[in-house]
Formats: structure tokens, C-alpha cells, sequence
């Protein structure tokens, strides 16, 4: 009997490779019945694990690429740490790459991973790329049939699968806790402009706004860097500004801008969250421990890092270079920095 593959059970059962795939990992997200009926039918049929008819193929490197913007973040490290958790057990060699929000690094990194035969990239796309909006680059990885998969910073044109958080959801839901806990004047400490996940949670904040009768304040949205200094001098020109109202509520792009706004909220001796309420988005491991406690948005960074090694896996032990968008649905953690408006 020749070896049964993903990709002979997925033409059985009319679904992709990806379904069966988990179904056999026995993913949370696949129907009971399914992963029983799929799990019986390969079991029927000799089906050997991807573990064991990955070692065997033959054009294989078992090394794989990573790109990320930085690793300053605990966002990149966690994702890292996800990645890891199955590639290492498989006897994959990880080959990390930093681009410092460069395009021309992020170009000369994947050059020269595709001049190592790398067997996969997966590559969270850098600020300048996303910017300048030249994905030549990524052109080069879908034109040698590698599998490319995008974690945390998707991009809309289809170059490859993604593991992302709901950026829009996230923020939509950050707002809404801010509004529901009698907050009105909610300003927003804005990522980058020209990336996505900046896009969305920008879009996420204002429709919340929007649907709740709030009219967003152009002076209160503010584009700045992902990290603490970023957020210093627009935290300031808010609440040092005189003779005219001050936001009772921040939310934050990320965490790391928040712990900068705390910072100059304490400095001036402005209560939180007595008088105004800060919500972040990342749940870094800091959070808990920050004070005060910093009320986030989780953002599952090890599990994009683990499911975007799963979806990789999938895709070279089935040979098929399919296009899948996963998008993980963001959870509030609800610390001391927020509390009910009375």
C-alpha cells in the first residue's frame, strides 16, 4: 500500500489540507465529529505523522526563517518562544533575522534565506515596508514555491498565509470597556501610520466611539512609535494644555505606551484611575506587576507564534502552498489602571 498523505485524505473528505492536518493534531477548533471521522479514516489507512514523513523528504534543509521588526519587545520574544515550541522538537534549525523596521534589511534578510535553501519564512513585515508598500521581496519567496506565513503584521495584498490577532476587535473592545465604565473623552496614543495593525486599531477606536454617540477629537488621536518615549510629549501637551478639557481616558496602541503616559500622568500628579482611566493592548508580561496594574488587551503572542509554526507544517508536509488567514480573537484583562466613573 503506497504512504496515504494530507493531502490524499483531504481530497477524501472535500476539505484542505490545513482541516485535516489539525483534525489529526486534534485542534481545538475542528469539529468533533470531524477530527473522529478523519482520525478513524487515517488510522484505517497507515497514515504516518508529519513528524516522521517531514525527516524524510528530500529536498528538505530543516532550517526555517524569521523575520521581526525587533526583539525589544516581549510581543517578538513570546512569538519566538511559540515558534520554537514545534519546530524544535522536529529537529528544525530557526535562523532569526532582525530588520529594525528597515525595508532594505527585510529585503537582504530574505535574499539571503532563499540563498540558504531555507525550507520556510515567516515574517512579521517591517514599518517601512509597510509604508513604502514594495513586496518584491515576498514576490521572490511565492515564485520558489516556499511557504511564506505572516505573523502579527498581515498585509492586505494575498502574498501568503497570516496568523494575526483581530487588531479592529481588540481595539473596538478596549474603547467599549473605557465607555462602559462611564468614560467620554477617551484619547488614543496611535501606532505608526501605513501599517495595518495601526490601521485597525485606530478604525476599532473610533467606530466604538461612533456607536456610542461620541464624536472622536482629532487632537486626541496621536500617531507615535511603539514604545514608552513615544507617548511622553503627546501625554503632556493633553493634560499640561490650559483652559480648555483633558481626556478622562487613554487607550493605547500598546502597552509599552501606556507604562510612558502612567509615567507622565504620576509625574503630574494625576490619579489612575481615579481620574483618568489607561487600556493597553498586548498583556506584556510586565502588566501584572506595573503600577498600577495595566488593564490590556491580550494579544495570544505565543499563540500566533505557534499556530503560524503549525500552519507552516502543514503546508510543507501536504507540498501545497495554500493561502490561510487566522485570526485570533483578542481577550480584555481588566487590571487597576481602569474603574467604574461614578
Amino acid at each position: 500500500m503506497n504512504n496515504i498523505t494530507i493531502k490524499d485524505i483531504a481530497k477524501k473528505f472535500k476539505c484542505s489540507p490545513s482541516t485535516v492536518s489539525r483534525a489529526l493534531n486534534d485542534h481545538s477548533n475542528i469539529n468533533a465529529d470531524t477530527k473522529e471521522t478523519i482520525q478513524e479514516y487515517a488510522q484505517k489507512m497507515g497514515y504516518q505523522k508529519n513528524s516522521i514523513s517531514l525527516s524524510l523528504l528530500n529536498k528538505s534543509t530543516k532550517t526555517i526563517g524569521v523575520l521581526v521588526p525587533s526583539i525589544n519587545h516581549s510581543h517578538e520574544t513570546l512569538m519566538i518562544q511559540g515558534i520554537q515550541s514545534v519546530f524544535n522538537s522536529l529537529g528544525y534549525m530557526l535562523i532569526f533575522c532582525v530588520t529594525n523596521e528597515k525595508h532594505n534589511l527585510e529585503q537582504d534578510h530574505i535574499k539571503r534565506l532563499l540563498s540558504n535553501r531555507v525550507d520556510a519564512i515567516l515574517v512579521s513585515i517591517s514599518q517601512e515596508t509597510a509604508s513604502l508598500r514594495d513586496f518584491s521581496h515576498f514576490d521572490m519567496v511565492n515564485k520558489r514555491k516556499i511557504p511564506l506565513v505572516f505573523i502579527d503584521r498581515d498585509i492586505v495584498e494575498n502574498y501568503g498565509s497570516s496568523v494575526v490577532i483581530d487588531d479592529y476587535a481588540g481595539a473596538y473592545l478596549a474603547t467599549k470597556h473605557l465607555i462602559e465604565n462611564g468614560c467620554r473623552r477617551i484619547a488614543h496614543l496611535a501606532g505608526p501610520q501605513g501599517l495595518l495593525v495601526s490601521k485597525l486599531r485606530l478604525e476599532g477606536y473610533l467606530d466604538c466611539l461612533k456607536n456610542n454617540g461620541i464624536a472622536p477629537k482629532d487632537d486626541w488621536i496621536k500617531h507615535i512609535e511603539f514604545d514608552i518615549e513615544g507617548a511622553i510629549e503627546p501625554t503632556k501637551n493633553w493634560f499640561e494644555a490650559k483652559n480648555t478639557a483633558t481626556p478622562d481616558a487613554i487607550f493605547g496602541v500598546n502597552d509599552y505606551v501606556c507604562y510612558g503616559a502612567i509615567n507622565v500622568l504620576t509625574s503630574l500628579g494625576i490619579k489612575i484611575p481615579e481620574e483618568v482611566s489607561v487600556v493597553g493592548f498586548d498583556n506584556c508580561p510586565i502588566s501584572p506587576y506595573f503600577s498600577p496594574k495595566l488593564t490590556t488587551i491580550d494579544r495570544k503572542s505565543y499563540e500566533i507564534g505557534r499556530l503560524a509554526a503549525e500552519q507552516t507544517l502543514e503546508m510543507l508536509s501536504s507540498d501545497t502552498y495554500f493561502s490561510e488567514k487566522s485570526i485570533l480573537n483578542p481577550i480584555l484583562i481588566e487590571r487597576e489602571s481602569t474603574r467604574q466613573v461614578y
